[in-house]
């Protein structure tokens, strides 16, 4: 399994550089752009902020906002996190999100951290994985961390478009 651990630490390396690319270009008046009139936005409620969500996607599948996708990867990050420690996973409810872009990359980069530490300290790669998928999938960890990965490289690329067509958009110029 040392072989499968180094291919996923570089391939985390890759997908955190190209999220961090777009991080540090974030700022506070990107977050919150509604990139569509149908779309997923941070809410505060009760003085918290609030994700947008449905149990079922709904269809068409709303736009997300910078802010909900920052959301979305501090809440499945920091749960995929739980898990691999061995932690009790977190509802989606009790994932704070921090309301301001230089917040998020603290964040983020905490999470980043504490990721790194745990995929190289665990030696239950070859172990089914609890979480993301049900037990019955056989999914392993080494799965899990893969697709941590994935989901990352996805959610950046999120981010970065939406980054791009804000900055594109004749009002920025």
């Amino acid at each position: 399994m040392a072989d499968v651990k180094r291919v996923l630490e570089r391939q985390l390396s890759t997908s955190w550089g190209l999220l961090e690319y777009h991080l540090q270009r974030l700022r506070d008046d990107d977050l919150f752009r509604e990139p569509a009139e149908t779309h997923w936005t941070m809410r505060k409620v009760d003085g918290r902020w609030v994700a947008d969500w449905a149990e079922v996607e709904p269809d068409p599948v709303p736009a997300p906002t910078v802010a909900w996708l920052t959301w979305h990867i501090g809440w499945w990050w920091s749960t995929a996190l739980a898990d691999l420690e061995q932690r009790e996973i977190p509802r989606r409810e009790d994932v704070e999100w921090p309301g301001d872009a230089a917040s998020i990359v603290e964040w983020f980069a905490g999470i980043h951290r504490a990721w790194t530490v745990a995929v190289a300290a665990t030696d239950r790669l070859d172990e089914v994985s609890m979480f993301p998928w049900p037990v019955e999938a056989g999914l392993t960890v080494a799965d899990q961390c893969a697709w941590v990965n994935v989901e990352l490289m996805k959610n950046g690329a999120e981010i970065g478009q939406a980054l791009i067509l804000r900055r594109a958009d004749h009002q920025l110029r």
